[in-house]
C-alpha cells in the first residue's frame, strides 16, 4: 500500500479540530497528528544502494555459474583443467557488469520495467560474447573448438538473468508502491525557505524523496502551520521523539548557517539520532566549493553529520553476527548447558533473567543473561548497582558475572537482531546515578542508540564496565562508545571481540 501523504493526514477532521497551540507539545508529548505521521512511516526500507549491489552481485553469480555449466553440457575439448573455464566464466561475468553499467542498466528509477531491462541484458551479453569470439579469431584458436561452449553458455547467461530480472522487477515495483524504496526526508525550519526546498525536491524527475513533514522551533508569521502543504508537525524537542518512532533517512536543515547560535542549538539537540543530517545550501549566501556540497536529489547540501553504520557496512556486520554467534553458541554448547544446571541447583527461580534496555534508536529491547541474582530479589529496573559483596548474588553467580559468563545468553538476541556482537552495552531505562539519570550525567549520552548496543565494545575492553558508581565512569563510558560510533570498522569489531576475552576476565568492578 502506498504510504500516507503528510499533507492528506492535516487535512482529517481529527487534525483539523485541532489548535495551534498542539505545536507547542514538549518532546515527551508529540500531537496526534504527528503521532499518525509517524506510524505511517514506522516501516523498514530498503537502500536503493544494496538493492542495486546485490542485483550486480546476483548478475555477476549467474552468468558466472553459467559459463561452467556451459562447459560441463558442451562437447568442447578445448578445456582440460578447470581454470581455464574459471577464469573464462569470471572474465565473462566482469565484462557483462562493466557493459551494464555503460548502459545505465541498473538505476532504480527503471529496475521495476522489466522490457528495458531484456534489451539492456541481451545487448550487454551479446557484445560480451562478440569480443569472446574476437578474442579467439585473433589469438589463432580453432572457433569450433569453443563454439558449442559459447553458444550454450550465451543461451544459458540470456535466460538465467532474464529470469532473475523478472522476479526483481517485480519485487522492485511492490517495494516502490509501498514506499520502501523512497528516502524519508524531514525539513528543520518552516517558512518560505521550507517552501523553496519542497518545490526543489518535488520538481525533479524521479524523485525518490519523500517529504515526512516540517519541524520548527518558531511558532510566528514566519513559520506559517503549513508549508506548501505540508503540515507542521511540531518543535525541534519534538522531532527527537517522532524520529524515534519512525523509519526516517535524513534531516534537511533550512537554518542559513549566519544564524550561528540557533543552528548550534538545533544541531546539539539532534546529532544523537541515527540519521543523515543535511544544511541545505540552496538559501544561504555563503558560498563553498563545489566539492563541498552533497546533493539530496538535486538540492545542494552541506553534510553536517553521516548515519553510522550503513548500506554494506550494515549488512555485512548483520551478517557476519550471525553467524559468529551460530558458531559461538555450538562450541560454548557446553558452558551454556553446565551453567544452567549449576544456577538451577544453586538457588530457586528461572535461569535466565530478562530485563528491558535500551537499544537502537532509543527503542526498548528484551536482553537475556544467566540470572546470578536470587530470584526475588531481581532488580528488573537496576534501581540499585550490584557493588562487592553483594548479598543478592548468589554462589554461581558471584562467578558467572566475574567472568561474564552471565552474558552468554545474549548470543540469541544477536541472532534475533535486537544486539550486535560489538557496540555499546545496552542499558535499562531511565537508570540513575547519585539520584541523577544517565543523561543528566554524560553531555551526549543519548548518541549511545544512534548503533544497535552489543554484548561487548570498545568500553568494556578498556575497563569501563561493571558498577557505576560515579559520574567520571559513566562519562568514560559514554566517550568510548561515541569513539567507536564514530570510527567503526571491520577491523575495529575484530579487534575488540578478540581482545574480549583477555581484557573482561577477572576485571576490577565486575560484581
Amino acid at each position: 500500500m502506498q504510504a500516507l501523504d503528510p499533507r492528506a493526514v492535516y487535512t482529517s477532521s481529527a487534525v483539523l479540530a485541532s489548535s495551534d497551540d498542539e505545536y507547542k507539545a514538549s518532546s515527551h508529548e508529540i500531537t496526534e497528528m504527528a503521532r499518525e505521521v509517524a506510524a505511517d512511516f514506522s516501516s523498514t526500507t530498503y537502500a536503493p544502494m544494496l538493492v542495486r549491489g546485490l542485483i550486480q552481485i546476483g548478475d555477476l553469480l549467474l552468468i558466472g555459474l553459467s559459463g561452467l555449466l556451459a562447459v560441463y553440457f558442451s562437447e568442447t575439448t578445448a578445456f582440460s583443467g578447470v581454470t581455464m573455464p574459471l577464469l573464462a566464466s569470471a572474465a565473462g561475468s566482469v565484462l557483462f557488469l562493466l557493459f551494464m553499467l555503460s548502459a545505465d542498466g541498473y538505476a532504480m528509477v527503471s529496475m521495476h520495467q522489466y522490457a528495458p531491462q531484456i534489451g539492456k541484458i541481451v545487448g550487454a551479453w551479446a557484445l560480451v560474447i562478440v569480443l569472446a569470439v574476437l578474442v579467439n579469431f585473433f589469438s589463432g584458436a580453432e572457433f569450433e573448438t569453443y563454439r558449442s561452449w559459447l553458444g550454450l553458455w550465451f543461451a544459458a547467461g540470456i535466460a538465467s538473468v532474464s529470469f532473475a530480472r523478472a522476479i526483481e522487477s517485480m519485487l522492485v515495483r511492490l517495494w516502490k508502491e509501498d514506499g520502501r524504496l523512497e528516502r524519508r526526508a524531514v525539513i528543520v525550519g518552516g517558512g518560505q525557505p521550507a517552501a523553496d526546498i519542497i518545490t526543489t525536491l518535488e520538481s525533479q524527475e524521479a524523485n525518490d524523496i519523500r517529504i515526512c513533514g516540517i519541524f520548527d522551533d518558531r511558532d510566528d508569521e514566519r513559520s506559517p502551520s503549513i508549508v506548501s502543504g505540508y503540515p507542521k508537525l511540531g518543535n525541534v524537542d519534538d522531532l527527537v521523539e517522532f524520529a524515534r518512532l519512525c523509519k526516517i533517512d535524513m534531516l534537511i536543515v533550512t537554518i542559513p548557517v549566519t544564524a550561528e547560535h540557533r543552528v548550534l542549538q538545533m544541531l546539539h539537540k539532534l546529532w544523537v539520532l541515527p540519521l543523515d543530517i543535511h544544511l541545505s545550501a540552496h538559501m544561504n549566501k555563503m558560498q563553498f566549493r563545489r566539492r563541498t556540497y552533497s546533493y539530496v536529489g538535486k538540492l545542494p547540501t552541506v553534510p553536517i553529520f553521516a548515519k553510522p553504520i550503513t548500506n554494506w557496512g550494515s549488512l555485512f556486520k548483520r551478517i557476519f553476527d550471525v553467524l559468529v554467534s551460530i558458531i559461538a553458541l555450538i562450541v560454548l554448547s557446553p558452558v551454556l548447558i553446565a551453567t544452567a544446571i549449576a544456577i538451577k541447583l544453586d538457588s530457586s527461580g528461572p535461569v535466565l533473567f530478562k530485563q528491558k534496555r535500551v537499544g537502537f534508536n532509543n527503542e526498548e529491547v528484551l536482553v537475556y543473561k544467566f540470572r546470578s541474582l536470587y530470584h526475588n530479589q531481581s532488580d528488573q529496573k537496576a534501581a540499585k548497582s550490584v557493588t562487592k559483596n553483594d548479598s543478592r548474588v548468589t554462589k554461581v553467580g558471584r562467578f558467572i558475572r566475574r567472568t561474564s559468563i552471565d552474558e552468554l545468553p545474549q548470543l540469541f538476541n544477536v541472532i534475533f537482531g535486537t544486539l550486535s556482537l560489538v557496540g555499546p552495552r545496552p542499558h535499562v531505562p531511565h537508570q540513575e546515578t547519585n539520584n541523577k539519570l544517565f543523561e543528566e550525567v554524560a553531555d551526549g549520552y543519548m548518541a549511545r542508540h544512534k548503533v544497535k548496543p552489543g554484548i561487548t565494545g570498545w568500553a568494556q575492553i578498556h575497563g569501563w564496565r561493571g558498577e557505576i558508581d560515579d559520574d567520571d565512569k559513566l562519562k568514560q563510558r559514554v566517550q568510548h562508545d561515541i569513539y567507536y560510533i564514530e570510527n567503526w570498522s571491520f577491523a575495529l569489531d575484530f579487534y575488540i571481540l578478540a581482545a574480549t576475552p583477555f581484557k573482561i576476565i577477572n576485571q576490577d568492578g565486575a560484581y
